[in-house]
């Protein structure tokens, strides 16, 4: 079950990011801000499925349900992606529905899986019981690395309604997580279901809440208490109010730690549309998830090494390992981490051409006249100097309109002689501007850019699988994607030219061209101009990040989780578990704030990031030294005979008031003579 879950949650968001970017035309910071959103959600959500389980429905019933909310979500989702479904108002208010629907699924089923999963052994069974918790990390684990393997797989290579298959890619988990409900239900005769108790966590928050309240009350004469929370011993047992002190120590360490959660859920957006403009050359998987993959791949190799080695290691060293320590230590890792990815963005961002800003337009100029060129724009300085025939332009030129679109006249000086010409512009847009010969002088000819071909007469070119028809004129082929790869003989045809394979070269990562197609020597052949430079930073280079990420997690995140269950009283477990998953959720908030608050460029971001993290870390640190270790088990034995000796003082003052009820009954029946009598004597 927890591997179907798992699968399909991590195949959904998988492509989530790329689903809003390039399917919803989101931009990459309202994408980053609902990706963080949903997945704060969904640490939000486990506080109601806990609620549930506890006081209402427990957790079988409560898996149940909330898998079939799972379900649901994932149907409205899948049927957002289908571009025939409305228009793309419909397409955003399903997408966001069936969200909302998939953070109540499996956020309601998180704190409900595991412990369903440990209620099945007796405490006799400790072995067994730890057997079935490491098969169960292993099976998230690998639920994770075949999702984000597949299912992107499924957007990509499979084709529908002309695009990327998303309405696929979120239909497989959706029957992934029918088949998870399905062998759920069918173990139902097998597993020992426990009724809910009572709902710990609001009996938690009345005793806080009547020990405030007590204390607000209270007159300066009234008898000092040590702690606030021994206020409401008028109501509350001294076991439950010291175990709430426990709670509320640990809860106090959270506070720091959402910083950790806000870098590391970066992997699914930030890091991902960096890697979008990366060069992904010798990777099979492209960006199908590559990242999520090789997190879950060095988590289940980083475990054992840091169990096995790492940690003994530094034992041996005599340096005291404690679990505070591990986290602090782990906090440093990712802000390492978002260190290297500083670097990396710095790298990245010089082969990367910057849209336009709001009034301007990006401008180059292709010479296919039979001589050098200057073109002048009316009331500006771009294009200082000549322009060679056939010379591949080295950048983009911004180019000032001063409104949404602007027509702009161009003086162009053509052997001693100046043609001029005009052209309407819209802004944020990229343009290629053509000059070629007319008699009796020069045409200019504006167009767009990518992957396109033009040439003065018609003809047929195709590339790979994709087919670029040229019209005449100088006209130009539509804009087309096309596979990264040597096209060393391209097939095209051509009605009177001899026309029949051009060399392309090497077509690269997110680079795009422009190929003029010029005679020569009765031969068609190709000139590749690079609008756009490849991507010349290799992926491989995000290893290093995702390697310190991975240590980091294996450090903070197993920490934090075994550090939450063994400083937890046996009877609040959920209390502490439902405040560390709230601490991923308040990451997620703080993404949200700094991406749409903050406005910085990408490296500057990260760089941010990096450095707020090592400020935590060293808040942490020091709230950490401050922090004593509890044994929970000799809480309860302490409190345990301090029951049995108020249990003893209770039926003694029990035995007393039977006394006085037996002697006052006896007195109750002496006549009303005899009872004046005993009075005067």
């Amino acid at each position: 079950n927890e591997f179907c879950e798992r699968f399909s949650y991590y195949g959904m968001k998988a492509v989530l990011t790329l689903y809003f970017l390039s399917y919803l035309k989101w931009d990459k910071d309202l994408s980053t801000a609902i990706y963080h959103a949903f997945s704060g959600l969904c640490y939000f959500t486990p506080i109601l499925g806990a609620v549930i389980a506890d006081s209402w429905l427990g957790k079988f019933k409560t898996i149940i349900y909330l898998s079939i909310v799972y379900v649901i979500g994932h149907v409205v989702k899948s049927v957002g992606a289908i571009p025939t479904v409305g228009n793309t108002d419909a397409h955003i208010g399903l997408s966001m529905f069936g969200l909302i629907l998939i953070a109540l699924g499996t956020g309601g089923i998180k704190p409900c899986v595991a412990a369903f999963g440990g209620d099945q052994f007796q405490e006799e069974h400790i072995k067994e019981r730890q057997k079935f918790f490491s098969i169960f990390y292993m099976s998230i684990n690998a639920g994770s690395v075949l999702s984000t393997l597949i299912t992107p797989i499924l957007r990509g290579d499979v084709k529908c309604f002309g695009d990327d298959c998303y309405a696929l890619a979120f239909g497989v988990p959706a029957a992934l997580m029918v088949v998870a409900l399905a062998v759920f239900i069918f173990g139902s005769g097998m597993y020992k279901k426990t009724p809910p108790q009572g709902n710990v966590l609001g009996e938690v928050c009345k005793c806080i809440g009547f020990a405030i309240k007590n204390r607000w009350n209270s007159s300066k004469d009234d008898l000092k208490r040590k702690h606030w929370l021994d206020w409401a011993e008028d109501k509350y047992p001294k076991r439950l109010i010291q175990e709430i002190k426990m709670v509320l120590r640990v809860l106090v360490l959270y506070i720091p730690l959402p910083m950790f959660w806000a870098l590391f859920d970066q992997q699914g957006s930030r890091w991902t549309l960096q890697a979008t403009r990366m060069n992904l050359a010798f990777v099979s998987l492209s960006l199908k998830s590559f990242e999520r993959m090789l997190n879950a791949l060095l988590i289940l190799v980083f475990v054992p090494i840091f169990d096995l080695i790492i940690y003994p290691l530094v034992g041996l060293c005599r340096i005291k390992i404690t679990p505070l320590r591990k986290m602090a230590t782990g906090m440093i890792f990712a802000a390492l981490a978002f260190g290297a990815a500083t670097l990396v963005e710095i790298n990245v961002v010089k082969t990367v051409v910057e849209p336009a800003p709001a009034d301007q337009s990006l401008l180059q100029v292709f010479n296919l006249a039979d001589g050098d060129i200057s073109v002048k724009v009316a009331g500006g300085n771009l294009f200082q100097d000549p322009i060679t025939k056939l010379q591949d332009p080295s950048a983009y030129e911004l180019l000032p309109l001063g409104a949404s679109n602007k027509e702009l006249s161009f003086d162009v000086m053509f052997k001693e002689t100046q043609y001029s010409c005009s052209h309407e512009f819209e802004e944020r847009k990229a343009y290629s501007l053509i000059v070629h010969e007319k008699a009796p002088g020069i045409e200019c000819k504006l167009v767009g850019t990518l992957m396109t071909f033009f040439d003065n007469e018609a003809m047929n070119v195709t590339v790979g699988e994709t087919e670029f028809y040229v019209p005449q004129n100088y006209s130009m082929s539509a804009n087309s994607r096309v596979n990264r790869g040597p096209y060393a003989a391209v097939p095209c045809s051509h009605q009177s030219k001899q026309c029949e394979n051009l060399h392309l070269g090497l077509l690269d990562f997110g680079a795009s061209y422009s190929i003029i197609l010029v005679e020569d020597a009765g031969k068609i052949v190709a000139k590749k101009m690079e609008d756009v430079k490849a991507n010349n930073v290799h992926i491989a280079w995000q290893i290093p990040q995702y390697a310190l990420i991975t240590a980091g997690e294996v450090m903070f995140s197993i920490t934090g989780l075994e550090f939450s269950y063994s400083q937890a009283p046996n009877n609040m477990k959920s209390v502490l578990q439902a405040g560390w998953l709230l601490t991923v959720a308040f990451g997620n908030v703080i993404v949200l704030i700094v991406a749409e608050g903050a406005g910085l460029e990408q490296w500057k971001e990260f760089l941010l990031f990096g450095g707020l993290l090592l400020g935590v870390c060293i808040i942490f640190s020091f709230m950490a030294h401050f922090y004593t270790y509890v044994d929970p088990e000799q809480l309860s034995k302490m409190y345990a005979g301090d029951s049995g000796k108020k249990k003893e003082e209770e039926e003694e003052e029990e035995d007393d008031d039977d006394k006085k009820k037996k002697k006052k009954k006896k007195h109750d029946d002496i006549p009303l003579n005899e009872k004046e009598t005993s009075t005067k004597m």
